[in-house]
Parts: C-alpha cells; structure tokens; sequence
C-alpha cells in the first residue's frame, strides 16, 4: 500500500494504544494472563523443550491475575477498559469446553471489552477456530499467531516445529471468518542475516493481518539458546553457524526499516520487549526500553519518515 506522507504525527507509526483509543474512545490496556496452558512442542506431541529461544514460562514473565492488575490500572486510568491478553505458551492447546469456561470468566470482569489469545499456527483445529469466530461476533476479539520467521530452515533450528505453509493455512482459516491476526517476528535470530529478516517483515506485509508484533530476540538464561550463546564462538556451534547480534543502534535502524516497509493500517504491538533483568543474557542494552523507544522516534524523525514510506504492497 504506498503511501504520500505521514499521518501519524510524532508517533510516526501506527501504534495499537493509539488505534485502540480511536476504536473504543478511551486508554485501552492489555492484560496479560497465564491460563496454565502447555504446548505441543513440550509436552512431547511435536516434540519437547519448547522453542530454543522460550523460557519455562512461555513469555509470561509479567502476567497475573485479572483482578489485581485492573486494581493497578484502575488507579492510574480509571476510566480505562481492558482486553484480557491470554500470552503464556499456546492458547487455544485445550479442549474448546475449557477455552470457553476461561475466555467467558475473563470477558466477565468489569471493564474488560475485548479478549487477545497467543498462539500456534498448528494449534487450531476446526472446532477451536469455530469457537473463536462465536467470540469474533461476540466481543473484540484478535488472535496472535507465533511466526518468529519465514524460513523453513531457521524454523527447524529454533525448534518451531511447524512450516511455514502451517502459518499460511492458519492465517487463511481465520481470515475466512473475518477473525483478526497479530502476527510475530523476532528480529536478530541465530543464522539469520538482516536480508532475511527483512524478508520475513515483508512476506508479512504482504498478508495485511491486523497487526505485527515485533520482538527483538531476548537470550534468557536456562533455555537451549542460552546453551547457544555460550557456544557461539566455538567450533561445536557448526561450520554453518551465523548469529549477529544487534547493538542497540543497529536495532533501532532495523526496526525503522521494517516499520517503512509494513503498510500504513497494520497496528504495530511492539518494537522491543521486556525481560526480566536477572534472567536475561543479553542484549543487555534492551533492558533500557526508554531509550530504546526514543531510539526508534527520533531515526524516524532524522529520516523525515513514517510506517509504510518504502511499502510496495498493492
């Protein structure tokens, strides 16, 4: 979708807080739940271990009760809503009786207006994805499917372990009932050079899914990346083994390459991350999110630039 100027103002891209605020006239905060799911590269039906990069908790290092965190948030923004962001490991890996006891008990909290639900690409079967679109008619309802990358031969390396025609099936099956798609990459993944990130952003953007949520790779401690990052410099990580990791200007760059290149209606989620400091190995510069944030406006300000200058999708 080419574009002729920026009509994000200073925020230069579109922010999902911004686009949420449009749609519901109001702050709208995710809240992040841990539902006791698993996934099926844990628990042994594709395989174990989890992604290389994913720690025991599945990317819920900050989730908590549904209660406690509008009491946080209330205070701050009392006339806030909420969309209760299930996000640790895989989702809809459950029985639909269950999903739907749990996504009804999280809808059924004062101020919540919306339902967010991370998962697998090969974790939706046809009865899974006939619930979702009950809840698509229902409710605001957006589904996140984790990507990571493009590439079949990275993907193996990560332990992903589905193809990337899973995603494409996914992606299709959920767009067939107008559900809404958030789609993740992670940014700086071992054997992967700029130019196939880059291509994985675009691939992406190609699809127009609703949003893009986008990770710098965080290498916490206790997981096989871990076992990876210590190894990257000796001769056991392979002949083939390549792994730059980003300082924190060649992010930022990265990040506003990507972002020109998305067209302008994809929401942005996230263009860096948190972690918590004690478990994380590196990149250590990330855990200034401040810095990073400010980073990423004031390059987009140096290029007089915006989300979607440099798209070429129809």
């Amino acid at each position: 979708m080419k574009t002729t100027g920026n009509i994000f103002g200073s925020n230069h891209f579109n922010t999902i807080g911004s686009w949420l605020k449009k749609e519901f006239g109001c702050r709208v905060m995710k809240l992040s739940l841990d539902a006791g799911f698993t996934c099926p590269n844990r628990d042994g039906s594709k395989g174990t271990g989890g992604c290389i990069f994913c720690s025991e908790d599945g990317a819920g290092h900050y989730a908590s009760d549904i209660p406690g965190q509008i009491r946080l948030l209330h205070n701050k923004w009392p006339q806030g809503s909420y969309i209760a962001y299930f996000q640790s490991h895989t989702n809809t890996y459950a029985p639909t009786e269950t999903l739907r006891s749990l996504f009804d008990q999280a809808l059924s909290q004062p101020g919540v207006v919306g339902l967010a639900v991370a998962t697998r690409p090969d974790c939706l079967p046809e009865d899974v994805l006939d619930l979702l679109s009950e809840y698509e008619r229902r409710t605001f309802l957006w589904v996140e499917l984790g990507l990571q990358t493009i590439h079949d031969s990275t993907a193996q390396r990560l332990n992903r372990c589905y193809p990337l025609a899973v995603f494409d099936q996914a992606m299709a099956a959920l767009s067939a009932r107008n559900i809404r798609t958030v789609v993740h990459l992670i940014l700086g993944l071992p054997w992967e050079t700029r130019e196939m990130m880059l291509q994985s952003a675009d691939y992406v953007g190609a699809l127009h899914p609703f949003g893009v949520k986008l990770h710098m790779l965080h290498v916490m401690r206790n997981t096989a990346l871990a076992d990876l990052y210590q190894l990257r410099f000796s001769e056991n990580a392979g002949a083939d083994f390549y792994w730059h990791i980003f300082e924190q200007k060649e992010y930022i760059d990265l990040i506003v390459d990507v972002l020109e290149r998305l067209p302008q209606d994809i929401t942005i989620h996230r263009v860096t991350g948190d972690a918590p400091p004690e478990e994380l190995l590196a990149p250590l510069w990330s855990t200034d999110k401040r810095s990073v944030l400010n980073g990423i406006q004031k390059e987009f300000k140096r290029r007089d630039s915006w989300q979607g200058r440099s798209c070429t999708v129809p």
